[in-house]
């Protein structure tokens, strides 16, 4: 999917909201462990709930690839089913050289045709650069919100800057603004506005919206830029609203209430 048919996506549907797929076997309604692919069939009614209010979903793959060969099997089948005007993120963290990187794009981008992947950037610009395709987007990893972040990410180099800073800077020249995003977590707002320093123009993928406690609102005020440029995820928070028989419709409601918030924010911000 190109930018601009993205931008396009959320100006049509007054929506940023990207909906992560991570659906645990251990969660889902025990109703569904009756069917022979749970986890498909839970996918499928999350995706039929939420398909109109969502311009993405992310399927993170250590949910499936943990199952082996039917896990594999489920997230294609997933995939599969996802409308083709919404775009699809590999939320697979992947990070290596040469031909490892190479066959990872290949396994993702023309195997399973995601048109996106999660890249970790800490092996540089070899590790990244197989990923980076024309119609396909690298999301790199750029600064995190988990507890372990502040190990690396946080540190401060001899500049003055810190290494995340340095790394979004270096790698912001390894592709372009049609081609790479970023993933920045929800959870410290005021870090945003220091990435869109770095990157005035690329999206950000941004989870952490909801069960993780991120802002919604102090999001999009340090990381609007005029083409909207975030794509914002929630998982938990819409996939397990509900956990009976009327779980998919908790899960639309869910989603409908963070897009009526999106839609609010998008009317405000760009009708000036």
């Amino acid at each position: 999917m190109t930018r601009q048919l993205l931008i396009e996506k959320i100006r049509e549907k007054k929506s940023f909201l990207c909906v992560g797929l991570d659906s645990d076997l251990q969660k889902i309604p025990s109703f569904l462990l009756n069917f022979d692919d749970p986890l498909f069939e839970f996918n499928k009614r999350i995706i039929d709930a939420t398909a109109d209010l969502a311009v993405a979903y992310k399927i993170n793959t250590a949910f499936y690839e943990m199952h082996g060969a039917a896990g594999w099997k489920t997230m294609e089948k997933t995939l599969e089913y996802i409308p083709e005007n919404i775009f699809t993120i590999a939320d697979a963290k992947r990070g290596d050289i040469g031909n490892s990187s190479s066959y990872y794009a290949n396994a993702f981008y023309d195997t399973l045709n995601f048109d996106s992947i999660t890249v970790a950037p800490y092996m540089g610009e070899d590790s990244v650069k197989p990923f980076i395709r024309e119609g396909k987007w690298a999301i790199i990893l750029g600064l995190t919100s988990n507890k372990g972040s502040i190990d690396f990410q946080q540190l401060e180099l001899k500049t003055g800057s810190k290494l995340f800073e340095s790394v979004l800077s270096a790698s912001s020249t390894w592709g372009n603004e049609h081609n790479m995003m970023y993933v920045v977590g929800a959870t410290r707002g005021e870090m945003i506005a220091k990435v869109r320093q770095i990157l005035p123009e690329h999206f950000l993928l941004v989870p952490g919206i909801g069960a993780q406690g991120g802002s919604l609102q102090e999001v999009c005020k340090y990381g609007l830029n005029r083409d909207v440029g975030l794509l914002v995820n929630s998982s938990r928070g819409i996939i397990y609203a509900g956990n009976d028989k009327n779980f998919a419709s908790e899960a639309g409601k869910a989603a409908e209430q963070l897009q009526k918030q999106m839609k609010s924010i998008l009317d405000s911000a760009y009708s000036r």
